[in-house]
């Protein structure tokens, strides 16, 4: 298994990863801002369990292939840093998105359609797929054995950590529907902040890796 090092510093990266506002994060925030908290808390559950849906399709498949191959894993990270740049470029400049949501919000989604539609974002989130498949190989101690156990386990503490750092986004956002809703620029500045970090995140680990 993971030394408890790797599982510290693993930690450590998610919680950075996570903390940034990016597509899972806004679209709990959106649903906060449109309908408040129960929504909010809603979309956190689906959203873990559509990115637990990646840690188990990496730990059985792709993560395989990476772990073994210093060729396709670097390949794969720098395709996914520049995705991610490319994900903070266009987060920045669709920063005004979060007023749009929140004017339109309307009636309240039934629980498991709001549930579906954290699950899709989740299991679809480029940001959290090129985590898994690029940056958490890198944590596994190969002459351990048992891979997949030790990404699964990985992969678990990172959604631990998803659903407590999510649900305080999508909590204060809740609590602070009236005070977003009064200035569409403090709804801008969260997306815009968001895409910023995410330019920074994806540089960062264009210039960090595996190096045997």
């Amino acid at each position: 298994m993971p030394s408890t090092e790797s599982l510290l510093a693993f930690a450590a990266m998610s919680f950075l990863l996570i903390v940034v506002p990016g597509p899972s994060v806004l679209f709990v925030i959106g649903r906060a801002l449109a309908q408040g908290r129960r929504a909010a808390l809603t979309t956190v559950v689906g959203n873990t369990l559509g990115a637990y849906v990646l840690v188990v399709a990496v730990a059985l498949g792709v993560g395989a292939i990476v772990e073994r191959s210093v060729l396709v894993f670097t390949a794969l990270k720098l395709v996914g840093a520049a995705y991610l740049v490319y994900l903070g470029v266009k987060a920045f400049r669709a920063r005004g998105s979060l007023a749009a949501e929140f004017a339109g919000g309307g009636a309240e989604r039934g629980g498991l359609r709001t549930l579906w539609e954290g699950f899709a974002v989740g299991v679809a989130n480029p940001k959290t797929i090129v985590f898994f498949a690029a940056v958490l190989p890198q944590f596994v101690d190969r002459s351990a054995g048992h891979v997949a156990a030790q990404m699964l386990l990985l992969g678990l503490v990172f959604n631990l950590i998803a659903v407590v750092c999510d649900s305080i986004w999508g909590l204060t956002a809740a609590s602070a529907r009236t005070w977003f809703g009064r200035s569409p620029r403090r709804l801008a500045m969260v997306g815009g902040t968001g895409g910023l970090a995410m330019v920074g995140l994806g540089v960062t680990i264009a210039v960090t890796g595996r190096k045997d």
